[in-house]
């Protein structure tokens, strides 16, 4: 353990605040510390990840404790009975409300985990809402609800409409640059230059739904605006 600590916790389930750069559990790529070993560490072996969400993305996480609380909120999730929200900071300036309703597939090239939108994809669906724009830096910060769950949902569809994520090593870049990033070829310094910050500007900052006749609202305590 790292000694990250559960933002809340009940007696059927937890919530955690997780750090960019983390990953929830292990994969080929990420094989040592995960979210999954602090949930194991304090809740033991029938501990659950509930949802996922990206390495790089920092914020809310819901874990459940038991199978029956995993059962119950599992099947939440795939009916869309929450409400989830991000915060991200974006390239260019978004002065109105966006809809973007884009089929996401995958790229099918050298990067084997990228996505893109296609008529032969998944029906995918993100609302956008811009909050502040920084002129000096040409960067909107905004809201993003996806109304569907495909994955690297939000990445996709904001860089697909001229307002991809600050930070973002995958999308928007030359695909020899996201494999070197991806095989641990690229220093702070040049991802920082290259993609526009030290991390993927993309935070889930906000949680809420019901469990055993409770509503439950949840928001990070983390202001991942600060971060670069």
């Amino acid at each position: 353990t790292k000694g990250l600590q559960p933002l809340f916790q009940t007696e059927h389930f937890a919530l955690f605040d997780k750090p960019s750069g983390l990953a929830v559990h292990p994969t080929i790529r990420s094989k040592e510390y995960t979210l999954l070993d602090e949930i194991r560490y304090h809740f033991g072996e029938d501990a659950q990840l509930v949802h996922r969400i990206d390495a790089e993305t920092s914020g809310l996480v819901l874990v459940s404790k038991n199978g029956y609380a995993q059962y119950i909120l599992q099947e939440m999730f795939k009916k869309k009975e929450f409400v989830k929200k991000y915060k991200a900071l974006v390239e260019n300036e978004l002065k109105e409300e966006l809809l973007i309703e884009k089929k996401i597939t995958n790229s099918n090239g050298l990067i084997k985990l990228k996505m893109r939108t296609s008529e032969d994809g998944k029906a995918s669906s993100t609302s956008v809402r811009p909050l502040s724009y920084e002129k000096v830096k040409n960067q909107t910060l905004v809201i993003a609800i996806p109304h569907t769950g495909r994955q690297h949902q939000i990445r996709v569809h904001l860089d697909s409409t001229g307002h991809r994520i600050v930070g973002d090593p995958i999308y928007g870049l030359d695909e020899h640059f996201v494999d070197d990033f991806l095989n641990g070829k690229v220093a702070r310094s040049e991802r920082i230059k290259t993609t526009g910050a030290s991390r993927l500007m993309l935070h889930a900052y906000y949680l809420e739904f019901s469990f055993l006749g409770t509503r439950y609202i949840f928001t990070s305590k983390q202001n991942f605006a600060d971060e670069d």
